[in-house]
């Protein structure tokens, strides 16, 4: 349990498109965060501003908080929730109209940055895909320049993409679908390639059904038709200290589910001041 010397120590990580924070919050957001308390937390499209939300969602107790709304009242948004002390706060990723929608933010915590991110939709119509996929090229700028910097770092976040047939329900009739095009499971293997690691996947290489957004229609969240667009990137060395991974399914929170990595300190190093003990 938290706060056992004897347990062994660990850090989580927690990441959760949120689809609006005052929706979660009535679905028993806080009541969740009470429970499960990740030491960090990384949300996407909180569709709402501070000054919209009670104090126990806005800055939960035992957390520092951190939001980059949209400029635009009721859409997109990303925060960090934290327990381990922030130094500092980056935001953005260098393209104006996206840093606009409040897109990416950065922690770096220690020698660790953790960053949220929300990749748009390009569902909707054929200049939303060019605009995502214009956003998917900064967004690997600012992922090569964040390997180059050599510390551990994890991407967090809704990234709109299954990377693989694996990841998706229906591979076949979704091939022409965004979020599962070619370009875009190609960009998302380059990622991979250039260094960064896919952590549930690369600890869960062979299951099946490990998905983390439904849709809305013909009941997709009930026969478990999913896709895995939500996830957990981190540098090659953060990914050799993560012991599990899992998508918690049943939160009940949005229509995206929860993904979670824990990560096991080696012997005589400590993980980021103000973590905790964790089992799951």
């Amino acid at each position: 349990m938290p706060g056992d010397p004897s347990a062994p120590m660990s850090f989580t990580l927690c990441s959760l498109n949120l689809n609006g924070i005052r929706s979660a919050g009535r679905r028993g957001f806080s009541e969740w965060l009470e429970r499960t308390r990740p030491d960090l937390l990384a949300l996407q499209e909180l569709r709402a501003w501070p000054e919209q939300v009670p104090a126990d969602l806005r800055a939960p107790a035992g957390y520092s908080s951190r939001w980059l709304c949209a400029e635009k009242k009721g859409y997109s948004g990303v925060g960090l929730y934290s327990r381990p002390p922030v130094d500092r706060y980056a935001p953005g990723v260098g393209l104006a109209w996206a840093d606009a929608e409040g897109r990416v933010l950065r922690a770096d915590l220690g020698e660790l940055s953790v960053i949220s991110a929300y990749v748009p939709s390009g569902s909707n119509s054929e200049e939303r895909q060019v605009r995502k996929m214009a956003f998917l090229d900064h967004l690997r700028e600012f992922a090569d320049a964040l390997l180059a910097e050599g510390r551990p770092a994890v991407i967090c976040g809704d990234l709109n993409i299954a990377p693989t047939a694996l990841d998706i329900h229906a591979p076949k009739r979704n091939e022409k679908n965004s979020g599962f095009l070619p370009e875009e499971r190609e960009w998302f293997a380059r990622l991979l390639e250039s260094g960064w690691v896919d952590v549930p996947r690369r600890l869960r290489p062979d299951e099946v059904g490990m998905y983390s957004w439904w849709s809305n229609r013909g009941r997709a969240r009930e026969k478990d038709l999913g896709w895995r667009i939500d996830h957990m990137l981190t540098t090659p060395g953060l990914a050799e200290l993560a012991e599990d991974a899992w998508i918690e399914k049943d939160a009940g929170l949005s229509d995206h589910a929860p993904v979670w990595v824990r990560f096991r300190w080696p012997e005589g190093e400590a993980p980021p001041a103000g973590s905790g003990s964790h089992t799951r």
